[in-house]
């Protein structure tokens, strides 16, 4: 039975990372896209800068919509079980990228042309929402004991791979075609082969199994009526908490994935081709140390390495848009790749870390809302603040007092997580108001 436990884990664990990759190489896309592109394909008519600020507007629309994913996909994950509702947030997910390949731009159709791709962008924040809540909670439960930090690694390492991906088909296809062919149609390719890709994480998605706790869970008991609504009414202070331990990495990542492709080619001119390999390098190191950093934390405890983690990403924080701005490639290039290691050993752990805040009946929407708002408070909103900041003083030292200050937060958050409440994974759900946790289950 063990052996079986885990041949199921190592698929389940490969299917997460795979369809996790696909997912934020959908997400990503936007990202890149919002920093290079759209400025000059959806609003041609504002100047360069407001145009920066509406196309990352855009990008947070999606971030918006990821807390109603993770409540929408968090009820049935917790409801009807955790595969199926992965398989439709795949799906959900694949549509909207897609879609956004084929739409008109402001020359074919006006203002109608930012009003579809706000849209898609919801459409894709939706299925991200009760994404990797969901895949996190999925492997997790699947894994072995004294291997969970590893296991639940997996899908948190999507992030990185999708950020590769998407970043390696834009700098490829932008290389291939020239500047001015990437600019008028070619920036739509990496857009529609997300196709491909979806049609291959759905096909490893449908041949695993379902978590073996969620299954045991519903023999015993019927399954949570309104899962958020226990979460909100009796785990709120720990969806506070997730919010905290999870913004610093969350707004850090942004900058690093996002808005410095932006800023480096703005402000410090540097060029896009440089500036894509650099995330590119630093995503490569992100990705393979992960599980190293997922290791340690299953030997030494995840709530230390991620403390640690803190203090090494607040450094970062202080360090990266000085350093862009000397403008000295090999230093920019060189501290871009360490910041994959740095950003790497705060992401690893937190998945795990954090959903064991919340019990089997109510993991899926506990983890995922909790994640969901943070990644909005953090990586959503982070881009948008700076190219505001930015805007309004002229300096980037504005931006970085805001990393900072937001880097801090989280290391006192992951300096106060309980012991118990890191390591505790299962037990039963409480009710809040006295009476048994079975009636607090069942209702």
């Amino acid at each position: 039975m063990d052996t079986d436990r885990r041949q199921a884990a190592r698929r389940v664990s490969w299917a997460a990372f795979i369809g996790t990759t696909i997912e934020w190489y959908d997400f990503f896309l936007y990202g890149t896209a919002a920093a290079l592109v759209f400025n000059k394909q959806f609003f041609p008519a504002m100047d360069p800068v407001a145009g920066s600020i509406a196309a990352f507007g855009t990008m947070t629309v999606g971030f918006l919509a990821r807390p109603l994913g993770g409540v929408i996909f968090g009820h049935f994950g917790d409801r009807i079980g955790r595969r199926n509702t992965l398989v439709v947030s795949l799906m959900i997910m694949g549509l909207g990228t897609t879609l956004i390949g084929l739409l008109p731009t402001y020359s074919s159709i006006g203002v109608w042309a930012a009003v579809l791709l706000v849209v898609m962008r919801i459409a894709q924040g939706v299925g991200l929402g009760g994404e990797l809540g969901g895949a996190v909670v999925l492997t997790m439960e699947h894994a072995p004991k004294g291997r969970r930090g590893l296991f639940g690694a997996f899908p948190m390492m999507g992030t990185p791979a999708g950020m590769l991906c998407a970043n390696l088909v834009f700098l490829g296809t932008s290389s291939l075609l020239g500047e001015e062919s990437f600019t008028a149609w070619g920036w739509r390719v990496p857009f529609l082969l997300s196709v491909v890709l979806v049609g291959i994480g759905l096909y490893l998605r449908l041949r695993i199994e379902e978590s073996p706790d969620y299954a045991d869970l519903v023999e015993r008991r019927k399954p949570v009526r309104l899962p958020v609504a226990i979460v909100l009414r009796d785990h709120w202070r720990q969806v506070l908490h997730t919010i905290g331990v999870i913004v610093g990495n969350s707004s850090v990542a942004y900058i690093f994935m996002v808005y410095i492709l932006n800023y480096g080619e703005a402000e410090a001119g540097l060029s896009r081709t440089f500036l894509l390999t650099c995330v590119i390098g630093g995503a490569a190191v992100w990705l393979v140390t992960a599980p190293l950093w997922a290791h340690l934390g299953d030997r030494h405890g995840l709530r230390a390495l991620f403390s640690w983690g803190s203090v090494v990403l607040l450094a970062g924080t202080v360090a990266i848009l000085p350093i862009v701005n000397t403008g000295n490639t090999t230093l920019i290039a060189v501290f871009m790749v360490a910041m994959g290691a740095v950003l790497a050993v705060t992401h690893a752990p937190q998945g795990t870390l954090t959903a064991g805040f919340f019990p089997v009946a109510i993991r899926y929407s506990g983890t995922s809302v909790a994640y969901q708002l943070a990644s909005l408070l953090g990586g959503g909103i982070t881009p948008l603040i700076a190219a505001s900041l930015f805007a309004a003083t002229g300096t980037s030292l504005s931006i970085t007092g805001y990393l900072t200050a937001v880097a801090v937060i989280s290391l006192v958050s992951a300096l106060v997580i309980p012991r118990n409440d890191a390591e505790r994974l299962d037990g039963p759900l409480p009710a809040g108001d006295g009476r048994p946790a079975t009636a607090g289950i069942t209702k």
